[in-house]
């Protein structure tokens, strides 16, 4: 990384800036933002030059004039560049001026948003990648258990589950408790067994029932945990891609996290319930390289192996010798590697990336790439390094905002409810200082909510 220019110097936001107008600050920070690109020297400059008192004076016009949080639009940035451009125009990092000129809640949340220190790391060297470079060395070592939330019931009778739910459906009204609870306090494999269980006692099929009883938002999650998993993917998979447009964020979703395992059963689920293969569905309702790299994923071949020290070094040099605008050569280069190579050993890779670069990978194909290409190398990236804070990631972003994308909450809570879920709620609470449980409280109700808040399996 080149050295900081020199001259421009911090001197600190401890006083007042004159003139200030929190509104017009507000709607400098709200015009910087919008649109297709953002306006980074124009945040730095405000954000760098108005003392505490005044910038939370500023987000408190922000929220009125927008009814939006503003230090929550600041997250949606690429603040590597923002820190990037801070640390080379006053020769000091961003999270040293926060540390030093804001307090309280105010400061938290700001030095959560910064993301670190790059002053930390040793001159001209990016923080996020010596910390990038940290992770990856604990990663070759550490063995994190992943816990799911739902487990198989203790002392399980089938025949007392069918019949529990013959009399919640059965006659006027339907007991939706009842079908929660049981339900979602079953293993996959323990559900299978009470839905044979039904059809042997009742001569009726659950899911049939199951289907004419509930509806809406709780149908679809209660249905999801009814289906084995293999089936449950590829349903979701076949409906991404039915209809007019295609929901490309559920096909990375799915295809970019599971292992050979998973993707080998999807690949045979999908076959039988929709008498066609995945990789023709894909091939048809997909172009260009995004199809090649949901393709190569689909095959289910990744390396199961450890990690290759020399190989390692030659991949990280592949990736990092594609001159800056080749777009197709990078493109085609991080494809052979990210959707092959098995995840100790991309570990490896992105290490030796950030030795021979100092940047991290993922920041490298945000500033290269774009669309869904992109989004399907980030999303890679990102279950290689740490897979739970991907869900969370994504879970957090289903229920932020006006709207709830409950589908993509049903997904993940039914998807990983018995994988890693209790991983997966460590990570949200450890980023956005609130637990699961409170943001799907706060973002779901009714019986969808009772059956979510189940899944979840308690408040942290």
């Amino acid at each position: 990384m080149a050295k900081p220019a020199q001259g421009a110097k911090y001197r600190g936001s401890i006083h007042d800036f004159p003139g200030f107008d929190p509104n017009q600050d507000a709607e400098a920070l709200y015009t910087a933002m919008k649109g297709f690109g953002s306006d980074k020297e124009a945040i730095l400059d405000i954000i760098t030059s108005r003392s505490n008192r005044q910038r939370q004076e500023i987000c408190q016009s922000y929220k009125s004039l927008y009814g939006k949080d503003l230090i929550a639009d600041l997250n949606e940035l690429d603040m590597l560049d923002i820190r990037e451009i801070f640390r080379t125009k006053y020769e000091k990092s961003l999270y040293s001026m926060i540390k030093n000129d804001t307090s309280g809640e105010y400061k938290k949340s700001l030095l959560k948003l910064c993301g670190g220190d790059d002053d930390a790391a040793g001159q001209f060297f990016p923080e996020a990648a010596q910390v990038a470079y940290q992770m990856w060395e604990l990663s070759a070592v550490a063995r994190v258990e992943l816990k799911g939330t739902v487990r198989p019931a203790n002392d399980f009778n089938p025949d007392a589950d069918a019949k529990a739910l013959r009399k919640a459906m059965k006659g006027l009204g339907t007991d939706e408790d009842t079908i929660i609870d049981i339900i979602t306090h079953r293993s996959n494999a323990q559900r299978q067994q009470i839905r044979q269980t039904f059809k042997s006692h009742f001569g009726r099929d659950l899911m049939t029932d199951l289907k004419s009883e509930i509806s809406g938002d709780l149908a679809r999650l209660i249905l999801g945990l009814m289906m084995p998993p293999a089936h449950y993917d590829a349903k979701q998979l076949k409906k991404a891609m039915e209809g007019a447009g295609t929901d490309e964020k559920a096909l990375i979703e799915i295809l970019a996290t599971r292992t050979n395992a998973e993707i080998r059963a999807i690949n045979e689920a999908y076959k039988e319930d929709y008498h066609k293969s995945l990789e023709d569905a894909l091939s048809s309702d997909t172009s260009g390289h995004f199809r090649r790299i949901l393709i190569s994923l689909a095959t289910g071949n990744r390396e199961e192996g450890g990690e290759n020290l020399d190989q390692a070094r030659e991949d990280a040099q592949e990736i990092a010798d594609t001159p800056s605008g080749d777009k197709t050569s990078l493109e085609t280069r991080f494809m052979t590697i990210l959707c092959t190579r098995s995840y100790p050993h991309l570990r490896r890779v992105f290490q030796e990336f950030i030795k021979m670069t100092n940047y991290d990978v993922e920041h490298t194909i945000k500033k290269e790439m774009s669309g869904d290409v992109r989004d399907a190398f980030v999303a890679i990236v990102q279950s290689v390094k740490n897979k739970p804070l991907f869900f969370a990631d994504k879970l957090y972003k289903s229920m932020k905002g006006a709207g709830t994308d409950e589908k993509t909450l049903t997904r993940i809570m039914v998807s990983r409810s018995e994988i890693d879920l209790l991983n997966i709620r460590r990570e949200f609470i450890e980023k956005y200082d609130k637990s699961l449980h409170q943001a799907i409280e706060g973002d779901t109700s009714g019986d969808f909510l009772k059956a979510l808040l189940a899944l979840c399996g308690g408040e942290d």
